[in-house]
């Protein structure tokens, strides 16, 4: 594994506040401070010891504000951009004599300030959008209109996640809540579904044991942090199977007396209703968490796993200031990233094929990770490709059928007071150390000076 930040000037020296790969190319968006979409072309480096290469491919100016949220859709044909006052931009993807162009094909208008996340449905005929005006929008793309608003935040709403097998969406809120709606479809007068969907889960206190008290009493204690949260964004997402739905921006007490600790937290999606399980230890707020599309072999003895799932699940979970990767089959991360901006982390993407995995800060640069083939594990193949979930990737190696294979041993208490067994140094800029969790022991410091190149 190889990768830091490149030293290339992405958008004229500020803040990169999105990113996103194209799944047949591999192209990657960007956006933020200075209103355009730039795309790129990523690399390998040219050695083993080289960063991958960065290279410019071409802008799209539209928007007259910040990008703050970037998305392709899952066939490629179209790409999603929501910026400062609520602009809205859907792309469309055209032939031309010269390969391709990004042409606008729709704008979006109802938001009525900053929209915040986005997110398309696994069909591609619908986007999820959130905003600083406390709602979620669910548009529909061949009508350009408004389907569905969802208002029952209080606050601004900063994460939006639509499940890959089109029951659920879920939306996070500097309120301190997460909200999760279910699909109940209305039936129209020619006899075809339209969806509907209604708030069924809100979680957002837990009741923790006082273990000071020898009646054991409950104290029920906050999920998440409050709209201090020094980060503009609360990207959730959920596994590219659909078996459980991951949220940051949490804090976990292990009593009712104890100080808050950083956190993000899995929710299995057999009990919605709760977190199954916390990850916790990183001394920042978790920000952004992304999953890697393609599933994995089993690599140990799934009795010792955390997950009942027939094949491994990564991703990646990443603080203001620090990048972690897990796996489901142990509850330490696998990798740790730390000291590679000066600002604040903004979103994270991985590449279609798992090769890359790439970073955006507040501080203008972005950083990609360049992984060796089969370095994450041996791709998992399903024997029946029929199974995968409508709307997905065909390429996208998911199982549709979760709801019988999917569990999370000991649910509940049990795994909610657990700490990673490694903690990043994140509390001064050092060079950025790629680690696996066993060697965390070994980080050496090294200040870097980032420097803008034209």
């Amino acid at each position: 594994m190889r990768g830091g930040t490149i030293q290339i000037n992405w958008h004229d020296t500020k803040p990169v506040l999105t990113l996103d790969f194209h799944f047949p190319t591999g192209t990657l968006a960007t956006g933020g401070g200075d209103n355009d979409i730039k795309l790129w072309i990523i690399s390998p480096g040219e050695s083993q010891k080289k960063f991958p290469l960065s290279s410019y491919q071409k802008s799209l100016s539209y928007h007259s504000s910040t990008v703050n949220a970037l998305r392709f859709s899952p066939s490629g044909e179209f790409l999603a951009s929501g910026a400062d006052g609520g602009d809205l931009v859907i792309w469309k993807l055209h032939s031309t004599d010269d390969g391709s162009a990004w042409k606008v094909f729709k704008t979006l208008l109802f938001h009525r300030k900053d929209v915040l996340d986005l997110q398309w449905s696994p069909d591609g005929g619908y986007l999820i959008s959130g905003s600083v005006d406390n709602s979620c929008i669910i548009w529909d793309i061949s009508k350009g209109s408004v389907h569905q608003i969802l208002d029952a935040h209080l606050h601004y709403v900063q994460g939006v996640s639509w499940d890959p097998l089109g029951c659920y969406v879920a939306s996070l809120s500097s309120d301190r809540t997460c909200r999760i709606y279910v699909n109940k479809p209305q039936t129209k007068q020619k006899g075809h579904d339209k969806i509907n969907y209604v708030s069924q889960y809100l979680l957002t206190k837990l009741e923790v044991q006082n273990t000071d008290d020898s009646t054991a009493l409950l104290a029920k204690t906050h999920l998440f942090h409050d709209e201090t949260l020094n980060s503009f964004f609360r990207r959730l997402s959920w596994s590219p199977d659909g078996s459980f739905l991951l949220v940051p921006a949490g804090i976990c007490k292990l009593s009712p007396a104890s100080d808050p600790i950083n956190a993000a937290y899995i929710i299995s999606r057999k009990e919605l209703s709760r977190p199954a399980m916390s990850l916790v230890g990183p001394s920042k707020p978790i920000v952004a968490v992304r999953f890697c599309p393609i599933l994995f072999c089993l690599q140990g003895n799934t009795a010792t796993g955390l997950f009942k799932l027939p094949y491994r699940v990564i991703f990646a979970v990443a603080t203001i200031n620090s990048l972690y990767i897990y796996d489901s089959e142990s509850i330490s991360p696998i990798v740790i990233v730390a000291g590679l901006h000066y600002a604040a982390i903004t979103d994270i993407s991985w590449s279609p094929n798992a090769k890359y995995l790439a970073l955006s800060s507040q501080d203008g640069y972005c950083s990609i990770l360049e992984f060796d083939d089969d370095e994450l594990g041996v791709p998992f193949s399903l024997e029946d490709s029929k199974s995968a979930p409508q709307g997905m990737p065909s390429t996208t190696n998911v199982k549709a059928d979760v709801e019988d294979c999917m569990d999370i041993d000991h649910l509940g208490a049990d795994h909610m007071d657990r700490k990673a067994d490694v903690k990043a140094d994140e509390e001064k800029p050092v060079q950025p150390n790629l680690v696996k969790a066993s060697d965390t022991n070994k980080l050496t410091k090294k200040r870097i000076t980032p420097t803008a190149i034209s």
